[in-house]
């Protein structure tokens, strides 16, 4: 037999002691001192009580303490559990080596779902049939309620993922979520990299991404709040076994082959039930509702009733134990409108500084937020927010979707809204959207700062930094912060460029290319760096505008707009001079070095990663250096110097770091293991083994790629051949995946190569002849003669007089991209 928890057989022991005493949570908190979150934690049994709270609430109800004393001691005495630490912002754990758990992001049920049981059975069934269902109704009637109960209903016959999105359709204050921004969130859920998502090509190779992605998983996805039918549709699941829950205010006529459920108020008998239910009124005739039958019916009335109105309604009986269902009744009708005296009335109950936390959410950008940024929202300090959201879920004008998440209803937000607007100043509400926008960008920075991609980024400098921001220990965690806040940080900047809050909108893209570069890709990134340059020429700062343009620059470079990337830097490079920064010069240096080695240059790239190191040296910058130092050490090992390659990337290696998976290391570890694989093959194969670790635990599948190309290089140059072959193979697999094709010029020449000394003379002139093909339309001159070359090496027997042309015309390139002197 298990015996029970003597934690949870305390909390029941104190719940019986609040029944005693007559009076709902926050009565009870008042009456004994303690705070009302902290009781509701007590007799829920999530926390231990001190002895003294046990003791508060038996003098309360008058009663001997001491019966519950040795219960009070078996649960203050449990087995060792790990120490805990401050607060942390981390992703969900799991056992090492076990994959990620699926992705949950319903909302939780409710345990009081009343009626609806046809209308249930209707959406279950054209799930069953049509796979996609759209619940349709007025605002408040329980469109999310129901489609989020029955997708809970739904889990275990769809566990791969289950997937919540606001698209905002009739959110005050806010556009409708957009194609590119919805498709984009959903597939960040997924877990999807950005190598795998569309960066060009507009809506319909996102939208076939996302049906790709649900193809082959068992997915129930809700689509909460849709404006309209075309919102929706790209949305939409296509072959495979996923489904689709679909809410608006809106009939979606234009979804022809989705079946609608609408939703009606519910019957006079099922809001005296949900009323009931969720009031914790008693049944019988003994409850408060029962002894009162006329004042329950006008409840009923002012309340339409909706079942949001009728929560907000129970919620103020439920923790006012000394109130009649008249006295309710005499609140209520002196608002203008149902929904606008339940919230009034809910907002009125609570103290004055959680009065304003309410109007200020008002402002909150996003579905959902965190303790973090509703402090900077209400500048108060981290625990005081705490306490006052939780005050906010006691009285059901906040809810919590997941742990850590709070969101408000978009009739609350509205109703939010509209009170700041009326109680405070312009001013006022300026300042505090302001806190908002410093916090997303400080938070940001925080963030990328765990998750560096290349060069370290710098401070920021926009507004104030908020008192208190979330910790994150490492980039998973970053990552996971990125992920769950990507539409806030996208709105928070749409509230800048609205703003005019110039320098938010220069410095909020800079902090989340790292992000972009594992999850989002560049399109988005492009639009805003192009805003993020509009910001700067209007604060025309010289240093802003000159890191704008290298930005934009930066995004155009990943973009492959290589003629774009190369006018921008022509622009931001006087703009640096004048500035006086080194350490921009230094980084405008680095990302012209990348744009003239991939246009197939070499001397000159070459030149322009030791000019960066020595910026980065006089900058103060070691990082930097080592960054620099690495593509200096793989420049090096394309000429055919192995022995400096060499030299350079241990000492590139030798700048410490914590995280071993940092891009300067990763390139540094690849070029010396390519480099020494002939003297010293098995040191080499552990520096490529390990990189390739590093790059697919960091999930970069280009770098991943990268890595299998380089071993197989490298095990060629050991005589491994069919090792050497395998490896090339898993690259082409990876790159069979990606959408960036000109990705594949990098790695076909080596592949080549390989086929030729492995003996697979046919194998290895298609792939130089599909180099030669590529190379021109990508800019890649240099791969260009690369390919001639690898063509001539296969025909030197077979036809020497072709070869030979292949040979000349491969020199002639080198010659050109060769400067003269």
């Amino acid at each position: 037999m298990v015996k029970a928890d003597p934690q949870d057989e305390l909390a029941v022991r104190l719940r019986l002691l609040q029944e005693l005493s007559g009076l709902g949570v926050r009565a009870l908190a008042r009456d004994t001192g303690l705070s009302s979150s902290s009781l509701s934690r007590y007799l829920s049994g999530q926390t231990l009580p001190p002895w003294p709270a046990v003791i508060a609430l038996c003098r309360l109800t008058k009663r001997d303490p001491r019966p519950l004393r040795p219960l009070w001691e078996r649960a203050s005495n449990p087995l060792p559990a790990p120490p805990k630490t401050s607060r942390q912002v981390q992703p969900p754990s799991a056992p090492a080596g076990a994959p990620r758990p699926p992705r949950n992001d319903l909302p939780r049920d409710v345990p009081d779902f009343t009626g609806r049981q046809a209308q249930l059975a209707a959406v279950l069934a054209a799930v069953d049939s049509n796979r996609v269902v759209a619940v349709d109704g007025m605002a408040g009637v329980g469109k999310t309620c129901l489609a989020v109960h029955a997708a809970h209903q739904l889990t275990a016959a769809y566990p791969d993922a289950q997937l919540y999105l606001d698209l905002h359709g009739f959110t005050e204050g806010r556009e409708p979520l957009d194609h590119d921004r919805a498709l984009r969130t959903l597939l960040a859920a997924l877990d999807v990299p950005s190598e795998k998502i569309p960066q060009e090509g507009g809506l319909e190779p996102l939208a076939a991404c996302w049906r790709s992605e649900l193809a082959h998983r068992r997915a129930v996805v809700v689509l909460d709040n849709a404006a309209d039918a075309d919102q929706v549709r790209p949305l939409l699941p296509g072959a495979g076994p996923s489904v689709a829950l679909i809410t608006s205010r809106n009939r979606l006529l234009g979804l022809d082959e989705v079946p609608p459920v609408s939703l009606d108020v519910l019957t006079p008998q099922e809001s005296a039930e949900l009323l009931a239910r969720a009031s914790g009124d008693p049944a019988g005739p003994d409850g408060r509702l029962a002894r009162d039958p006329q004042s329950t019916a006008e409840v009923l009335r002012l309340c339409g009733h909706l079942p949001l109105a009728l929560r907000l309604a129970a919620a103020r009986l439920r923790h006012r134990p000394g109130w009649t269902v008249g006295i309710l009744v005499e609140r209520m009708a002196e608002g203008a409108s149902e929904f606008d005296t339940a919230f009034a009335m809910s907002v009125r109950q609570l103290g004055p500084a959680e009065r304003r936390m309410f109007r200020l959410l008002g402002l909150m950008l996003g579905s959902s937020f965190d303790e973090y940024v509703a402090a900077a929202l209400a500048d108060v300090p981290l625990r005081r927010a705490q306490a006052m959201l939780e005050d906010l879920l006691d009285a059901h004008l906040v809810q919590q979707p997941a742990a850590g998440r709070y969101r408000l209803h978009d009739l609350v937000h509205q109703h939010a809204r509209q009170a700041a607007a009326q109680q405070h100043s312009p001013a006022e509400l300026e300042q505090a959207l302001g806190r908002v926008l410093d916090y997303y960008v400080h938070a940001a920075a925080a963030a990328n700062a765990a998750m560096p991609l290349g060069s370290p980024s710098r401070t920021a400098t926009a507004g104030r930094p908020p008192a208190e921001l979330p910790r994150f220990t490492n980039r998973h965690a970053a990552l996971f912060w990125f992920v769950t806040e990507y539409t806030n940080l996208l709105a928070a900047f749409d509230a800048a460029v609205a703003a005019g809050a110039d320098t938010h909108v220069c410095e909020l893209p800079r902090f989340m290319r790292a992000f972009f570069a594992r999850r989002c890709g560049t399109t988005q990134l492009n639009a805003l760096f192009e805003r993020s340059l509009a910001a700067a020429q209007r604060l025309g700062d010289p240093l802003q505008l000159a890191e704008a343009h290298s930005d934009l620059g930066f995004a155009r470079y990943n973009a492959g707009r290589m003629a774009e990337a190369g006018a921008a830097y022509e622009a931001a490079a006087p703009l640096v001079s004048q500035a006086g920064d080194v350490r921009s010069e230094a980084e405008l240096t680095m990302r012209r070095g990348y744009l003239r080695w991939d246009q197939g240059h070499v001397e000159e790239p070459l030149g322009l990663f030791r000019l960066a190191g020595k910026l980065y040296a006089a900058a103060g910058c070691p990082a930097g250096t080592a960054h620099a130092v690495a593509y200096e050490a793989w420049a090096m090992l394309q000429l055919g110097h192995r022995e400096q390659a060499a030299r350079l990337a241990r000492e590139a290696m030798d700048v410490p770091h914590a995280d071993p998976a940092w891009p300067p290391t990763l390139t540094a570890r690849i070029t010396l293991g390519v480099a020494i694989a002939h003297e010293q093959p098995d040191e080499a194969a552990q520096h490529l083994h390990q990189a390739l670790e590093l790059a697919r635990e960091d999930g970069h599948k280009h770098n991943e790629a990268w890595c299998l190309n380089c071993l197989g290089v490298a095990l060629r140059q050991m005589g491994r051949y069919e090792e050497a072959l395998a490896s090339h193979r898993q690259a082409f697999a990876l790159l069979d995946e990606l959408f960036e094709e000109h990705w594949k010029i990098h790695f076909l020449n080596s592949y080549g190569e390989t086929c030729r000394l492995a003996g697979l003379p046919e194998q290895a002139l298609r792939l130089h002849r599909q180099a030669l093909e590529l190379a021109p339309k990508v800019g890649y001159r240099h791969k260009e003669a690369l390919a001639h070359e690898g063509i001539a090496a296969v025909l030197d027997e077979s036809d020497p007089v072709a070869a030979a042309e292949h040979r000349a015309a491969g020199q002639a390139i080198l010659q050109e991209l060769t400067p003269v002197g």
